[in-house]
């Protein structure tokens, strides 16, 4: 991968954990069962681009464009999406591990998380408008002056959100989950 442009490629089993591949562009590239653990990607560009079964736990992704990119079944353990550039910026995540990761001052209306576990994952002012967390775990994660207008957490558990610190107009709940917003006021409900 020495080249800096790539165009609908398929990489397969590639391992550049703890290297550095920076400034490179990808256009509909597809990584399939890649390792890019702890290996800096900064100021790369992903463009319509897919991460099957890879690993990027503690990647580096400063100044990195990420657009309409789909994660599946990939680990993405402390990454800091907040340091990528923020252009279009534009995800999914479907079946990930994204524990500790930070989305921290990000615009991101209407991305998925699709049975995913954000555990401690920072959405501290953040844009989350019409955003999904389907069946998504969210033990721990922060929400904080955070923007989540018309989002759906009905299948999300674990949570605590404040609605007094937090812009939660519209947005979707179940019954079951109610006590994530009350958790602060240290109310038994039954």
């Amino acid at each position: 991968m020495m080249e800096k442009n790539h165009e609908n490629k398929i990489f397969e089993k590639v391992n550049f954990a703890n290297k550095e591949l920076k400034n490179a562009t990808f256009e509909k590239c597809t990584f399939m069962n890649c390792d890019f653990s702890n290996s800096n990607l900064s100021g790369n560009t992903f463009n319509e681009c897919s991460f099957e079964n890879c690993n990027m736990s503690m990647a580096k992704l400063n100044k990195t464009k990420v657009t309409h990119v789909n994660f599946v079944n990939c680990k993405l353990i402390g990454i800091n999406f907040n340091e990528c550039a923020d252009f279009l910026f534009s995800a999914d995540f479907n079946n990930c591990i994204l524990d500790y990761t930070s989305f921290a001052g990000k615009k991101i209306p209407k991305i998925k998380f699709v049975n995913s576990s954000l555990k401690e994952a920072n959405f501290s002012n953040t844009e989350l408008s019409e955003s999904i967390f389907l069946d998504s775990n969210l033990e721990g994660a922060v929400f904080n002056k955070t923007i989540l207008n018309k989002a759906d957490f009905t299948s999300a558990y674990n949570f605590t959100i404040d609605p007094e610190s937090n812009s939660v107009k519209k947005t979707r709940f179940s019954r079951s989950s109610i006590h994530g917003l009350l958790m602060k006021y240290d109310m038994v409900i039954e």
